[in-house]
């Protein structure tokens, strides 16, 4: 409903915004007609004083006519071109010949001249252009248009914030409420393993099961820090890979191998919050077995670069173009058929907001697999 009264909003704005330009767009015409008319009525009054004997009075009408035009420039020219006089321009720039010479192109460019004929042999020529007034009003829609498309861009980005956010207090609270019905079957199933310890049962299987439990209170976990700054605490980072990939290698195909490579001197602790760093590492991996559907290998590879952590999670899968890869990141967007497209935005969210570090795709190539690099910060 949110996104419905935001587009509403932005019609109801470019409706007023486009009212008021056609408007603006009828006064700039009605004044321009209204002050073509009056320098014609200024050149007849001036025509008439050309005419008036020297012992002759002139009419106070003509004089008021004359002195009526206080705000449109206007340049007199005689038939040879020769400037005899102006009004209303820039008295002091007007002292110089070249910037009246200047005006008078401009206002030659702009529109025909107002003939004035004094006799059959003497003649004489209007120009003028539009006042200051009408010409403010002329770009007053442009700058209008403009403004409103600020406020309909400003107002547009705002409503998508504002649904956003909405969206996100959205996922928060079902993210808490699953952890919250989640712990009732996980205690439950805490209190049957230790049962089932109890009990003549295949110790393998039941250390499986366990992992398993565990694996659940971690999921829990992760769903109650959605929304929270969670703590990051010095972990041994190869430890960390370690457990993750042992968990996923009893739970995966035989047929995917993965390498783990520590291309650094000596051990390396990273910051993480250990609970949201593993679930970005296990989501790298479960995408990597999707990609190569079951079968292949996965190399894992951490290097030093001062202190930089890079952490290179490759497949050898179907790959992408980069058009594509350029997608993978956003919230909803997936090539699975079943899936809502969030592991990798969380994955960005938790790598990037929580861990200030950087996940990319580094390379890929269709037919070729794809290579995910995690950059960190060591610990010092």
């Amino acid at each position: 409903m949110r996104k419905i009264h935001i587009y509403i909003l932005l019609f109801l704005a470019f409706l007023a915004a486009a009212a008021a330009w056609v408007y603006t767009l009828i006064l700039v015409h009605q004044l321009s007609k209204s002050e073509k008319q009056r320098i014609e009525l200024w050149s007849e009054a001036y025509r008439e004083i050309q005419k008036i004997d020297v012992n002759q009075q002139i009419s106070p009408l003509i004089i008021d006519i004359i002195k009526s035009n206080k705000s449109i420039p206007v340049i007199l020219v005689d038939n040879k071109g020769r400037i005899i006089s102006y009004a209303n321009l820039d008295s002091l720039k007007a002292r110089d010949t070249s910037y009246l010479h200047s005006q008078l192109k401009k206002m030659q460019a702009r529109r025909k001249p107002i003939q004035i004929k004094l006799d059959e042999n003497n003649k004489q020529f209007l120009y003028y252009k539009d006042s200051r007034l009408l010409t403010s009003l002329f770009y007053f829609p442009i700058i209008q248009l403009i403004v409103v498309i600020i406020f309909l861009v400003v107002i547009f980005f705002a409503g998508l914030s504002a649904a956003r956010a909405e969206e996100n207090e959205l996922w928060v609270l079902m993210s808490k409420e699953t952890a919250h019905q989640l712990g009732t079957p996980i205690s439950s199933l805490v209190a049957w393993v230790e049962m089932l310890k109890m009990m003549d049962f295949d110790p393998q299987l039941l250390k499986e099961v366990e992992k398993d439990v565990l694996r659940l209170e971690a999921v829990t976990e992760r769903f109650s820090s959605i929304g929270t700054q969670p703590k990051l605490e010095k972990h041994d980072l190869e430890a960390v890979i370690e457990e993750v990939i042992d968990y996923l290698r009893v739970r995966t195909s035989k047929r995917i191998r993965y390498e783990i490579s520590f291309l650094t001197q000596g051990s390396v602790h990273v910051n993480i919050n250990k609970t949201l760093f593993t679930w970005v590492i296990e989501n790298l991996a479960k995408n990597a077995i999707d990609a190569m559907e079951g079968q292949g290998i996965i190399k894992i590879t951490v290097t030093q670069d001062n202190s930089k952590i890079i952490i290179d999670i490759k497949d050898q899968g179907k790959g992408m173009p980069w058009r594509k890869a350029r997608q993978v990141f956003k919230p909803g967007y997936t090539t699975k058929k079943h899936g809502w497209g969030m592991g990798l935005a969380l994955a960005k969210r938790i790598i990037e907001n929580y861990h200030k570090g950087k996940i990319f795709i580094s390379a890929t190539s269709p037919g070729k697999g794809t290579t995910f690099r995690i950059i960190l910060r060591k610990a010092i």
